[in-house]
């Protein structure tokens, strides 16, 4: 497995070892002590999926206090512009924000550490994401950033894509008004 450290402390690629013949594929999806080399030691509690069509941007969401969550996400079909945001107080890169493609083609999964807001844009149609948690979902600690707030500026690849975003999210206060980890 290759493991690549994006420059925001805490983020974590995995490109899995895939072994393909002319009958498929075969790679680990998981594998516990392979984690913890790549520095990742959190016990998953809950398995989440969500399958989405074309142009279906979700977040930026996250939980807090307690309750706060890591998660491990990939994407079992079609593909997505995987984004999170630092919203780790006192942290050098708190504010910014890194955007990756998770895809069913590219294998990579994505380690999000407690205190990112996460979100992702949908790119193909019919796309199922998949992600572990480190802990359990909380209506009561759960928060929010507006995915298209100027102050951040993320560059979501909706070019000839039309974004479809839910109500909620709409209503998501901008950055620096949001409830902190």
């Amino acid at each position: 497995m290759k493991i690549i450290k994006p420059e925001i402390q805490g983020l974590v690629i995995l490109e899995p070892d895939v072994f393909s013949d002319d009958r498929g594929y075969f790679f680990e999806s998981y594998n516990y002590s392979s984690y913890l080399v790549a520095g990742i030691h959190d016990a998953f509690v809950q398995d989440n999926e969500a399958q989405s069509k074309k142009g279906v941007l979700r977040g930026l969401h996250y939980q807090v206090g307690e309750l706060a969550q890591s998660k491990l996400v990939r994407v079992i079909q079609g593909a997505v512009y995987d984004v999170v945001v630092d919203i780790r107080e006192g942290s050098p890169t708190h504010g910014k924000w890194y955007g990756i493609e998770l895809s069913a083609q590219n294998k990579k999964q994505f380690y999000i550490p407690r205190g990112f807001a996460h979100g992702y844009l949908s790119l193909e149609e019919r796309t199922i994401l998949s992600y572990k948690c480190d802990n359990f979902y909380s209506k009561a600690h759960e928060g929010g950033i507006r995915y298209d707030d100027p102050l951040l500026g993320i560059k979501w690849p909706i070019d000839g894509i039309l974004a479809i975003v839910s109500e909620r999210d709409l209503g998501l206060p901008a950055f620096g008004s949001h409830r902190l980890p």
